[in-house]
């Protein structure tokens, strides 16, 4: 009996509320904020149609050639998304009665699963020409007054987060000219390239989403360096920064020359840990569905769901239960912490273990599920490759279509 007694008092130890096992001692150290687990938000493309997948293209979704239209489609992407601890979507706009019916079943969607979005406007056209000045500040109107009032928006001190792609090709005044007009609804990213790009624009602007998914973080000199300079920056403002981390590259069909290579997902790991470092405020993952530049975690027929396991890992999610994560951002971009379920390990183990000496007396054993979130792009790349009434240039689904990559000195 002295045994028995002495193994109940070694498993009260490990049971919630002993204060006295590892676990929680880990759990008192652990800050409110876990700068571990900032927002995950990947960047989400509503281009596609069912003949969008015969250009460019070398992989394929497993759900087939769908429609961006289709509900189905975008109930599957976002629990998809949840359970491999993605917080949210960074969803590729600009109006069109198209894209404007895409995104609202997008928003209808998000708001039945507590998912999150923000939005990144898309201000080159297909040749990547930028739009006028006029048409962009439009659109940001546009989307403040039509879709920035849902609940599913990602919100910094009220305000929707918002992405401007293609800042670099308009000049500071064109800037302020659309962004004097929203910033009091809206909060309104640069997506500059370095860190003088944003100071440029940072008196215009709430922050810098840096879109580079065509550098290699293991072997491209100065990679992780670059994040931090640029995290350094944006932060001295007291503004947000999004740090860019991607699966892999590969945009021959579409004009690039240079492929960065998955390796089973070990690029993944490598650019999100180069991100982690850079202390951000939301880290963007480039891409849920970027096919055309073989940048997509989205299920595949080429990779299946393994990039989906790789993000489970990183994020802490356990592989059967999906991510049910509210998020929310400070003015600062300081993070703000919001409870979700974790997993306890070995309880069960030992229980096994012990389960010999335990028949004489019942013994009811629970889990402890703990867990908490964070709040709130040098190379060839380019967010987004299917915009609306982009025609192909050749039948051929492998042809290439004209170069649209942004540079980056």
């Amino acid at each position: 009996m002295r045994l028995f007694w002495a193994l109940l008092a070694v498993l009260a130890l490990c049971l919630p509320g002993s204060g006295t096992g590892p676990a929680d001692a880990r759990s008192a150290a652990a800050p409110p904020d876990d700068a571990s687990r900032p927002p995950l938000l990947a960047y989400y493309y509503q281009w596609f149609s069912p003949g969008s997948w015969q250009r460019a293209k070398t992989d394929l979704p497993l759900a087939g050639a769908y429609s961006s239209d289709d509900t189905q489609v975008i109930d599957r992407q976002i629990t998809e998304a949840k359970a491999a601890g993605i917080d949210g979507f960074i969803v590729g706009w600009k109006h069109g009665t198209v894209n404007d019916r895409r995104l609202g079943k997008l928003v209808e969607a998000a708001e039945a699963r507590d998912f999150k979005l923000a939005m990144i406007y898309q201000s080159l056209d297909f040749y990547r020409r930028p739009l006028p000045v006029a048409q962009v500040a439009a659109d940001f109107a546009r989307f403040r007054d039509h879709f920035a009032g849902s609940p599913a928006m990602l919100r910094v001190d009220g305000r929707p987060l918002t992405v401007w792609s293609g800042t670099w090709r308009y000049s500071h005044d064109d800037v302020a000219r659309v962004t004097s007009a929203v910033r009091g609804e809206l909060r309104v990213l640069a997506s500059e390239k370095n860190v003088a790009g944003y100071r440029r624009i940072a008196d215009v602007t709430d922050g810098d989403a840096y879109y580079w998914s065509s550098a290699d973080p293991e072997t491209t000199p100065g990679y992780a360096d670059k994040l931090m300079d640029m995290a350094r920056a944006v932060h001295a403002d007291h503004k947000i920064w999004l740090a860019p981390c991607a699966p892999g590259f590969d945009a021959r069909l579409v004009g690039g020359t240079k492929p960065v290579p998955r390796r089973n997902g070990a690029t993944l790991t490598a650019g999100y840990s180069a991100a982690l470092r850079s202390s951000p405020d939301a880290i963007g993952l480039i891409s849920w569905n970027e096919f055309s530049e073989n940048t997509h975690v989205e299920p595949s027929l080429d990779h299946g769901d393994r990039y989906l396991q790789v993000l489970r890992d990183l994020r802490g999610v356990p592989a059967t239960v999906p991510s049910e994560n509210g998020t929310a951002l400070s003015r600062s971009g300081h993070r703000r912490s919001v409870p979700q379920s974790g997993a306890f390990p070995g309880l069960w183990a030992f229980v096994g273990l012990a389960a010999p000496m335990l028949l004489i007396t019942p013994l009811a054993v629970r889990r402890l599920r703990t867990g908490r979130p964070g709040p709130a792009p040098a190379g060839r790349t380019r967010a987004g490759t299917d915009p609306e009434g982009a025609v192909s240039r050749s039948p051929s689904s492998r042809s290439r279509r004209r170069s649209r990559p942004d540079r980056a000195p």
